[in-house]
């Protein structure tokens, strides 16, 4: 592969200016198809296998003029103090803007009158209008959604407050300045790590352009392949973090190459061949975690994860070609002008010892204490994700300054907390001998059930085989108690299929939220299991070793749980929430734990084999296994710091969003790259190392002898330039003798 890479990079360099033209191209082309795509008309949420989906497919089948996948809006009112809606002058005010609402546009199907339909609190403080409309919240046009808004301004007028909830007013998630000000850090963390301007700014730009290829791409697709509001905004968080990590790779190596006296050309090839060989090991293995998705067999989150796969394929690509391509373009200037004169003078600074170098010998010295310290101080904040309990967010979850989170706490402080997500109970009386008496038996039953406050009388569609019956729970739909109140009616409805033959189903949005988060908490442990298996796999064929790759796999696991239980304390339990802006506490995002996971996994690879093949470079040369740690040190540490303080910096500038599951997914990425490369890759991957010594290299004759070898190290690369020289054995049958070898080293 990296005699592969290294003809590709010399290629690009040659051809930079073909290379440019063509990915400028590309981002054209992306930015045009973007820019000319209609708006995506179509946001569904789907959950194949569940109970909630199927009761919501038949519901669509027996009630198809109910518009059940169609957007819904309640435009609830309080009277000013002293006040009641009852009141004739505020009846007169509803009920007038209920008539605006039904002729403010063809889109809506239905407008409630609060005043018939029980939709005024028992005090009489508090009454909503329900809204519901034909089609979905994408395909709500500009003049619907102003109707809708407008809707309650002379209510205002007369003293009256007046908030709208539901999904009609989604949205597309703000992130706000935050994120900016990520990719500013990443800006002076690169100007620091290389002393230019110019190789500061050649993995920015070509980053930039990644993400403009990927997420222009998203958004011209959107409509053809049914992508959400949030795909987009994950494929930006995760490109741009690897996309400046990837090209900060090739370019630190370049500069290496240049300052060992390669001419520029050579140099990139080298680059390339070298370090683009991690860059292709470590983005294969986040592509994989995110397509791996699809396993979940969750629509939704598989598009997610080839959505974020292709952003990330492209930051690969353009690493191998466009870096190289920019290099040409630079020249020297991608040196500091002290690098640049001494190479020109033709002489080599005395390496001193760097910071990567002292903190190495350090470990060394003490590696029980180091590794104790990290694991147990990983184990501590782990603890919280004992405790984690998974759901998806709803309004009462948006920022208190959003009238959808203001309609919410109407609706609970007029009518009860759960309120706000109601339960809709199907009962498919096809195969029943006596329907409506069936039905009535579900009703009684279901008002027995503790938690349940109101019951309303089944309603039959046309053909009389299906009724709807509307169940509201005490407590908020995101509760332990709401999902108790669900697993109950569905045992209850068990009973009652066995005696009349009617089949009894619960869906709406907080049944398939609850349905959602249960098939999520069941695929999280095999898909980590698949996860930590193939990160196994993978790092045992790149470093021919079986205690190297376990050993990786575990600091990944520790790494991953830590974070979650981070996560918990922070969005669960609220410790420093309003530090993160977190102003509702709540279950963690169902999907947040497995997307992490596919994530983390990829970035923790891709900082372990930047680190460990410098590593083991070291040992195959001569190296005893001591001090092969610590030359990793010397040439690695430096940069895998630069890339994670990146990395945690794009991600962190997430969490500034108004949209509850990008803040999360930002926070928990920055905090799970901030332990995996500090505490596990810098601390507990040496401190391991030291005390395995030469066993860590340990690999089976025979296992040897089956795996392929892929030269992730360039190995192959150097042989094939003539570097090696004949004769001689190295430990681990490389040829060439040991202090041949460590001559031949170029790092």
């Amino acid at each position: 592969m990296a005699t592969f890479l290294y003809k590709l990079g010399r290629l690009a360099f040659r051809r930079r200016r073909y290379v440019a033209l063509i990915w400028v191209a590309l981002l054209a082309l992306a930015g045009f198809g973007a820019a000319s795509a209609s708006t995506a008309t179509s946001s569904s949420f789907s959950i194949p296998g569940t109970e909630a989906q199927k009761a919501f497919d038949l519901l669509e089948q027996r009630f198809p003029d109910s518009s059940a996948d169609g957007a819904t809006a309640r435009v609830v009112f309080k009277a000013p103090d002293g006040q009641k809606m009852t009141d004739p002058a505020n009846k007169a005010e509803v009920n007038k803007i209920a008539g605006e609402l039904k002729s403010g546009s063809d889109q809506i199907a239905s407008v409630t009158d609060p005043y018939t339909a029980g939709a005024v609190s028992k005090d009489g403080s508090t009454a909503y209008v329900s809204v519901s409309y034909k089609v979905n919240s994408m395909e709500l046009t500009d003049a619907t959604r102003g109707a809708l808004e407008d809707a309650g301004h002379t209510a205002q007028k007369s003293g009256m407050t007046v908030e709208i909830g539901g999904d009609a007013l989604q949205v597309m998630p703000e992130t706000g300045a935050t994120e900016i000000i990520g990719v500013a850090i990443a800006a002076v963390v690169l100007v620091i790590t290389f002393g230019s301007l110019i190789a500061a700014g050649l993995p920015l730009l070509t980053a930039l352009i990644g993400v403009g290829i990927g997420v222009s791409t998203i958004t011209a697709l959107a409509n053809v392949l049914d992508l959400g509001s949030t795909t987009s905004t994950l494929a930006m968080m995760i490109g741009l973090a690897v996309g400046i990590d990837y090209a900060l790779f090739i370019v630190s190596r370049y500069r290496a190459e240049l300052a060992d006296g390669r001419e520029r050309e050579e140099a990139a090839g080298r680059a390339v061949g070298t370090a683009g060989s991690a860059v292709v090991f470590a983005g294969l293995t986040v592509v994989i975690a995110l397509v791996g998705l699809a396993v979940v067999n969750i629509p939704m989150l598989s598009k997610m994860g080839f959505a974020a796969a292709g952003t990330v394929a492209i930051a690969v690509l353009i690493a191998l070609t466009l870096v190289p391509a920019m290099m040409g373009f630079a020249g020297k200037r991608v040196m500091g002008r002290k690098a640049r004169k001494a190479a020109e003078a033709g002489n080599r600074p005395e390496a001193k010892p760097n910071m990567g170098t002292r903190w190495a010998r350090f470990v060394l010295r003490k590696p029980v204490w180091v590794l104790l310290a990290g694991v147990i101080g990983l184990g501590a904040i782990a603890v919280p994700a004992a405790s984690l309990e998974m759901g998806l967010p709803d309004d009462g979850s948006q920022p208190t300054s959003t009238t959808q989170r203001r309609a919410y706490d109407l609706l609970s402080d007029g009518f009860g907390p759960g309120f706000n997500g109601p339960l809709m109970v199907v009962v498919d009386t096809a195969n029943s001998s006596d329907g409506k008496t069936a039905a009535k038996q579900v009703s009684d039953e279901i008002s027995g059930i503790p938690g349940v406050v109101a019951v309303t009388p089944a309603q039959f569609n046309k053909a009389g085989d299906t009724a709807m019956i509307t169940v509201v729970p005490k407590d908020r739909p995101s509760s332990t108690e709401t999902e108790n109140v669900v697993h109950a009616i569905r045992d209850t409805g068990k009973d009652i299929k066995s005696d009349t033959g009617a089949e009894v189903l619960v869906t709406g949005s907080t049944a398939m939220n609850i349905d959602f988060s249960q098939k999520m908490n069941d695929a999280l442990l095999p898909y980590l299991a698949l996860v930590v298996g193939l990160a196994f796999l993978l790092l045992m064929l790149v470093f021919r070793s079986v205690l190297v790759p376990l050993k990786a796999a575990l600091g990944f696991l520790l790494s991953v749980v830590a974070a979650l239980g981070a996560v918990v304390a922070v969005f669960q339990w609220g410790w420093l929430g309003s530090l993160f802006g977190v102003e509702q506490t709540g279950p963690i995002m169902s999907m947040m734990p497995i997307f992490m996971v596919g994530v983390v996994f990829g970035l923790a690879m891709d900082y372990e084999v930047f680190l460990v093949t410098r590593m083991r470079e070291a040992y195959v040369h001569g190296e005893k296994p001591g001090q092969a740690i610590v030359t990793g040190f010397k040439h690695g540490a430096r940069v895998v710091t630069a890339a994670a303080v990146i990395m945690m910096a794009v991600f962190a500038g997430f969490i500034g969003s108004s949209e509850q599951m990008i803040k999360m997914i930002g926070f928990s990425l920055a905090i799970a790259v901030f332990f995996d490369a500090f505490v596990v890759r810098m601390a507990i991957v040496p401190a391991v190392l030291a005390l395995l010594g030469q066993r860590a290299w340990w690999l089976p004759r025979w296992l040897d002898r089956l795996l392929p070898n892929v030269d992730v190290e360039g190995e192959g690369l150097r042989k094939e330039l003539g570097e090696t020289p004949e004769g001689g054995t190295s430990r681990d049958g490389y040829g060439g003798d040991a202090e041949g070898e460590r001559e031949l080293i170029r790092v």
